[in-house]
């Protein structure tokens, strides 16, 4: 158990920011799914600029790596010219 304020209040803090971080991960990667699964060309087109600043989002927070993010982006954009 902590022993002191400070290490107390970054307990709290830790919980908050894991919450808030698992949140964000599950709603891009649920974008994801959602733009891979489209097949429409229109929709597609219109909801992969939502899903690429998910993703920015997530890797400029450091929720994901950097890496990732361009990973993802470059899959999704091949999807979406391939419909």
């Amino acid at each position: 158990m902590a022993n002191h304020k400070s290490a107390i209040k970054r307990i709290r803090s830790n919980e908050r920011k894991r919450l808030r971080n698992r949140f964000q991960h599950k709603t891009a990667r649920n974008a994801v799914r959602k733009l891979r699964s489209i097949t429409d060309k229109k929709e597609a087109n219109k909801l992969f600029p939502q899903v690429v600043s998910l993703v920015d989002k997530l890797a400029k927070k450091n929720i994901i790596h950097a890496n990732k993010a361009a990973n993802l982006k470059s899959k999704l954009a091949r999807h979406v010219a391939a419909l």
